[in-house]
């Protein structure tokens, strides 16, 4: 098939191993499994379909998606960035900011696992940026790989937990934690630079 004919090796590893390092699905073990045990309900196999929709949704009309609601990638990164940022605040400083009210959906599968955690918008920011770089195919067999394991942890996590120890997993919390902080501060200050640089321009 001619989609097939610019399969690249490399450019494929670059691709997954780029993708795999922003998702960071093992950094959300400890949010799945906190979620978990607050009795919310996550389905690993709808997780890794939407976040596998929303990610090749992105790939092919991202930038027109966004100009259809009048929103540019660097403020969608900002916005994104404020959502990782508090979530990272839970797992450090072990409060609860999102609070769970009565109406409260128990299904915890998009909000907050597939956006932002997996198909969040360093992700989606990555995938737009990265269209330049990779011929399509790589790119697309790299988030379908990505997707996979994706749905592996979310499957395996009670598993995980059990094999790592609750001691492993809370160190874990506080780690990740403090990596999501700093995802979520790299996040904001590029791209809020940027829209201050545009912002003046204009």
């Amino acid at each position: 098939m001619s989609f097939f004919a610019n399969f690249n090796m490399q450019q494929f590893a670059s691709a997954f191993f780029v993708l795999f390092a922003i998702i960071d699905i093992p950094g959300a073990i400890p949010i799945i499994l906190a979620l978990k045990k607050r009795g919310k309900k996550i389905s690993p196999i709808k997780a890794a379909l939407l976040s596998l929709f929303i990610f090749f949704m992105f790939f092919y009309v991202g930038d027109a998606f966004l100009t259809l609601f009048g929103v540019d990638i660097s403020s969608f990164a900002v916005a994104g960035s404020l959502i990782i940022f508090v979530m990272a605040l839970e797992m450090i400083l072990d409060i609860k900011i999102f609070k769970d009210t009565d109406d409260a959906p128990k299904d915890s599968t998009f909000f907050p696992i597939v956006f932002p955690l997996i198909a969040g918008a360093g992700a989606l920011t990555t995938i737009i940026s990265i269209r330049a770089q990779f011929a399509s195919v790589n790119i697309l067999t790299a988030l379908v790989c990505n997707v996979i394991i994706v749905y592996l942890v979310l499957k395996l996590s009670k598993k995980i937990e059990r094999f790592i120890g609750a001691g492993y997993i809370y160190m874990m919390q506080k780690f990740f934690g403090i990596i999501l902080l700093a995802i979520s501060v790299k996040l904001f200050t590029t791209n809020m630079t940027l829209l201050i640089e545009n912002f003046i321009k204009g």
